[in-house]
């Protein structure tokens, strides 16, 4: 399977083999052992270390029911009439099939997969970049896309990429990719990350989004053995992102409640307010979030209810926010 699809999750091999996910985990140590792959959180991929990319059809058939979760979330954060970024990846399309019913919208993307998903959406207009075609992931990039980027304001841009750390925020492992994505994130107000936990404490060669630089992580609910993840989303809310985690079903609201928190529909997803350093009112030039205007507890902030480490909360993970020192 692996070689076949460049990556496979680890609850989808279970779910073929019918058998349990510890049991998967155990072989594919074993495999990785021997050489045959590479072990990633949630996951397995074929061997290459930092600098491999596999292909929009292997990133398709990887945690598809996680990218659908998260892209419903995501969704109920947009604003009819909103003007947005939304970068390239097989969950900022899913999210783009949701956003096709936002009326008013306007979409600048550089991404031909997102544009293919808007492009029949009454009162949704598409902007796309220029720029040079990449195959691989049927992005725009290079000079061209930067360019056609400069002087743009959007209210906040959705992205995703190849792995997440708190420590380095996102990247991806094409430079070509992330600098445009650099240029995106450059372009909004606020900064939404689209990643599911098999790409939580994964690393890749090409930093695109610094952690201090992200205003909010929507991600799936990571199984209750992957402590790494775990411990990843802790260290991220830590460091100031808001979290919020997409539950099975579809729909679920952010972390930390707001308006109808926990409920179906776009009032349980909407953001707080932008944040960034100067620019024009109501839309600040992004930047780091360390002196966030919105104590712990403030309007769009998520709070972690109980002083348990959040690797030792039973259930779901829910209502993330920095720890107390």
């Amino acid at each position: 399977m692996v070689r076949a699809n460049g990556a496979v999750s680890l609850r989808e091999l279970a779910r073929v083999v019918q058998t349990s996910e510890v049991t998967v985990r155990r072989d594919v140590r074993a495999l990785e052992a021997e050489g045959l792959l590479d072990r990633r959180h949630g996951g397995a991929v074929l061997p290459g270390g930092f600098t491999r990319e596999s292909g929009f059809p292997q990133k398709s058939h990887l945690a598809t029911a996680e990218k659908t979760a998260i892209a419903d979330l995501a969704a109920g954060f947009v604003e009819e009439g909103e003007a947005v970024v939304v970068g390239a990846g097989t969950t900022t399309q899913e999210l783009a099939r949701r956003l096709a019913r936002v009326p008013g919208l306007t979409v600048v993307t550089n991404s031909l997969l997102v544009a293919q998903a808007l492009a029949h959406a009454n009162r949704v207009e598409v902007v796309m970049t220029g720029g040079t075609l990449r195959g691989s992931n049927y992005a725009l990039v290079g000079s061209g896309a930067e360019q056609s980027l400069q002087g743009l304001r959007v209210s906040r841009a959705f992205l995703s990429g190849s792995g997440l750390t708190a420590e380095r925020g996102l990247s991806t492992s094409n430079m070509l990719s992330a600098s445009v994505d650099r240029a995106l994130v450059q372009a909004a107000a606020e900064v939404v990350v689209l990643a599911d936990h098999t790409k939580l404490g994964s690393d890749t060669m090409f930093q695109t989004v610094p952690t201090d630089v992200i205003t909010r992580l929507v991600t799936d609910e990571p199984p209750g053995h992957d402590d790494r993840a775990l411990t990843e989303l802790q260290a991220l809310a830590d460091q100031g992102v808001q979290i919020a985690v997409a539950g099975p079903g579809a729909g679920s609201g952010p972390a930390g409640g707001g308006e109808g928190g926990g409920s179906a529909g776009r009032q349980s997803g909407r953001m707080g307010p932008t944040q960034g350093r100067g620019g024009e009112e109501g839309l600040p030039l992004p930047g780091p979030r360390r002196n966030h205007p919105h104590p712990p507890g403030g309007p769009g902030s998520a709070q972690l209810r109980t002083a348990v480490p959040l690797a030792e909360q039973p259930g779901r993970v829910a209502d993330l926010a920095p720890r107390r020192r």
